[in-house]
């Protein structure tokens, strides 16, 4: 009966989380200008305008509209920061509630119950909690995926199939204009699904899977119109070369991570830095700065791009060792160039030393079990295989990661249910 009842009530089982999330906000208000903050914030205020980026030479696309879209309420009322972010808690508490519901489709009420405490109780995710940044919205849209596709290719529920597939194919294509990497995923996806759906198109799975993607990709459509009617390129998902550009830094010392302008607040990034790094990375990347910052926009994109496949080419076996510094500081937060590194990040190595233990597991029964495995699980692992190997070839950080854990969690999930026998009692004649 007590089973039951927390069934039917989630929201009062995970409401201590809640409690909790709001505390953080409360103690660690944010004030608008920590991280991409202000950025957000802006495009929010040119949509009320009726723009979202400048004209050319000026283009500015450096997110996607998917978060300022969200914040354009707040804005126009000028209600407080707080306000914001106290919307990430409550985010925060519904993407565990929707992911508990999620796993009770494929896994037993003990593996669901377990596996959702986990993500609700994962830490590392709770430093974007206080902050006005995407990665909250990001949970709750990734945990809703995860719902909606496990409904839409369950095969007893061919009457409510159709709105799930709707909703995944919305859901997937607001996760691209929040988070532009995902537009990859997206186009890589939809290919193979058109191919399979040609190969077989007697197979409902492929159907619903090439549904889902036009769904997608028609959500997506205005925002890709809008860019090619300010750039001329077709599907153009915004300015993200820059950090491309730095995965490729050929020099020794050098790991990959984002540097970003460096003229900017020096005095600042010398807080974070060996004193005199930054000074130091100017002279080693004057030349292609002086290079890049002669233009504007799409064109510095260009230059960008250009200079990072110079240095892959020229350097091809220090960018195969950036990818691996890359998926260390992905998985980690380790290593940065010429940084000081804080006793901090010792809270990420235990549970993402658990995890990714769990993970290759995982991965080596999934291999050995390749045609068991349902569907839908198959359909989002192939989704965050994809994610994740966009994220190692682009400057990358553990909040990337992070975003991707409730899928993550759904397969492991899965995998133990269909795996592993734990007893707690020992044998009556132990």
């Amino acid at each position: 009966m007590k089973k039951v009842d927390i069934v039917k009530t989630p929201y009062l089982l995970f409401f201590p989380f809640l409690i909790a999330y709001i505390l953080w906000v409360l103690i660690f208000p944010t004030n608008g200008d920590r991280g991409d903050e202000g950025r957000y914030l802006y495009f929010a205020q040119n949509l009320l305008h009726g723009f979202y980026s400048p004209p050319s030479p000026d283009i500015n696309l450096k997110n996607g509209p998917g978060y300022p879209i969200f914040l354009m309420p707040f804005v126009l009322f000028k209600l407080p920061l707080i306000s914001i972010t106290l919307m990430n808690a409550f985010f925060f508490y519904f993407s565990a509630i929707i992911l508990f519901k999620a796993l009770k489709e494929i896994v037993s009420f003990g593996v669901a119950l377990a596996f959702s405490l986990a993500w609700a109780s994962y830490y590392i995710a709770y430093q974007s909690i206080p902050l006005i940044h995407t990665e909250v919205l990001t949970y709750l849209l990734i945990s809703i995926f995860v719902f909606s596709v496990l409904k839409a290719f369950k095969p007893d529920n061919p009457g409510t199939a159709k709105k799930y597939i709707i909703l995944s194919g919305f859901i997937f294509g607001y996760i691209v204009l929040t988070k532009m990497i995902f537009g990859y995923v997206l186009l890589i996806m939809l290919v193979g699904s058109g191919l399979l759906w040609l190969i077989n198109r007697k197979n409902l799975n492929y159907r619903k899977g090439i549904a889902i993607m036009m769904i997608a990709f028609l959500t997506t459509a205005p925002y890709l119109l809008y860019t090619y009617h300010m750039t001329g390129r077709i599907f153009y998902m915004g300015c993200g070369n820059s950090s491309f550009y730095w995965m490729t830094t050929p020099f020794e010392g050098e790991y990959g991570d984002w540097q970003g302008d460096l003229s900017k607040n020096p005095a600042l990034r010398d807080n974070f830095n060996i004193p005199g790094a930054v000074s130091y990375t100017n002279a080693l990347h004057r030349e292609d700065l002086g290079e890049i910052y002669k233009y504007k926009g799409v064109e510095r994109e260009d230059v960008f791009k250009k200079l990072a496949i110079r240095n892959i080419k020229s350097h091809p076996y220090k960018f195969a060792q950036n990818i691996i510094y890359n998926t260390g500081r992905l998985v980690f937060h380790y290593p940065f160039s010429q940084t000081i590194h804080r006793p901090k990040i010792l809270m990420i190595f235990p549970i993402h030393g658990i995890l990714l233990t769990l993970i290759l597991y995982s991965l080596i029964s999934t291999c050995l079990n390749w045609r068991k495995i349902s569907f839908s699980v198959g359909f989002l692992l192939i989704f965050t295989m994809l994610y994740l190997g966009g994220c190692v070839i682009v400057s990358a950080y553990v909040r990337m990661f992070t975003i991707i854990v409730p899928i993550i969690l759904t397969w492991i999930a899965f995998i133990v249910q269909n795996t592993l026998k734990i007893k707690l009692k020992f044998n009556e004649n132990t």
